[in-house]
């Protein structure tokens, strides 16, 4: 297969639907970033990468970078799964709404409640939750440089009402080890952390290879990879999850920076790249994108 060809193709699909998308402003430094931006990366187990468009330029990772505080937090074979749910939420990604109904137990880890529980678990972990994963990714994706955007990290804290309410409520049941000011500090670091297509489809890799890292160290046991890929499948791109399945057919994680990474058990990982969003905070190009490239070389898991 002629990748670079294929990821042309799907890349070319894509620019049509960058203008039906609009940029995030709820976090007013993201809110500058360029509509018609866009990027597409594969890396593949074989140790091949290739990318079309802007797959080099940074962007804030956002939410794609709770499924690295996830699977960070399963690699130390602590429990997390009694302290959060592994089911579609149906609601936004940062909604109060089933919180009181269920116990201050989140649906599930991808959704902002979710993540704020799994950062809190890897606090008391590790002592740095935002600092593991940013070492994380800098190993994996072979970039010391990567690092945490503090304008953004700042912009975010700023305005994260939201989040705050939602880490209160969560503590008021007890489901918060750490004060919620620590929590949410860390978090709103790892979400910042600003990375290229690039830089997360090699990071991804793990999940592509059953769970071991780039050096042949295993950081997730086989099940565990596979879990996490179940639920990036059901839960990752918010309430939108059952129609990215119907149109990728892939496991992914979104962020409202515009990056969705998603994953080819046993060949690759794709990171797709466009800051202009759908109603659900999904990347509209990303999505395309992904659509046309597992149309056309048949790499679903479907």
């Amino acid at each position: 297969m002629d990748y670079q060809l294929e990821l042309q193709r799907a890349h070319e699909a894509a620019r049509p639907v960058l203008a039906t998308g609009r940029v995030a402003d709820y976090i007013p430094a993201l809110g500058a970033a360029d509509p018609r931006a866009f990027g597409l990366a594969l890396a593949t187990v074989d140790g091949e990468v290739h990318g079309v468009g802007d797959w080099e330029a940074r962007f804030s990772i956002q939410s794609i970078s709770k499924l690295f505080t996830l699977a960070l937090a399963l690699a130390t074979g602590e429990p997390v799964w009694h302290r959060v749910g592994r089911e579609p939420s149906g609601t936004p990604f940062n909604s109060l709404v089933q919180l009181e109904a269920e116990h201050g137990i989140p649906r599930n880890p991808f959704i902002n409640a979710g993540a704020v529980v799994v950062t809190d678990r890897l606090l008391s972990l590790t002592g740095d939750a935002a600092g593991a994963v940013r070492e994380f990714l800098r190993a994996e994706s072979g970039n010391p440089a990567l690092d945490t955007d503090l304008a953004v990290a700042a912009s975010e804290a700023e305005h994260g009402h939201r989040n705050a309410a939602l880490a209160h409520f969560i503590a008021s049941y007890g489901n918060l080890e750490n004060p919620v000011e620590a929590v949410l500090g860390h978090y709103y670091a790892h979400c910042a952390i600003a990375a290229s297509c690039r830089d997360l489809a090699l990071a991804g890799l793990f999940l592509a290879r059953h769970g071991l890292r780039g050096d042949g160290s295993r950081v997730l046991s086989r099940s565990d990879a596979k879990r996490v890929n179940a639920v990036l499948l059901t839960c990752g791109t918010y309430d939108a999850a059952g129609e990215f399945a119907y149109r990728v057919g892939l496991p992914g994680k979104s962020g409202v920076g515009g990056g969705i990474l998603a994953v080819v058990p046993g060949r690759g990982t794709l990171c797709a790249w466009g800051p202009a969003l759908d109603r659900a905070g999904n990347s509209v190009g990303a999505v395309a994108a992904l659509d046309a490239f597992t149309t056309a070389t048949g790499w679903s898991v479907f």
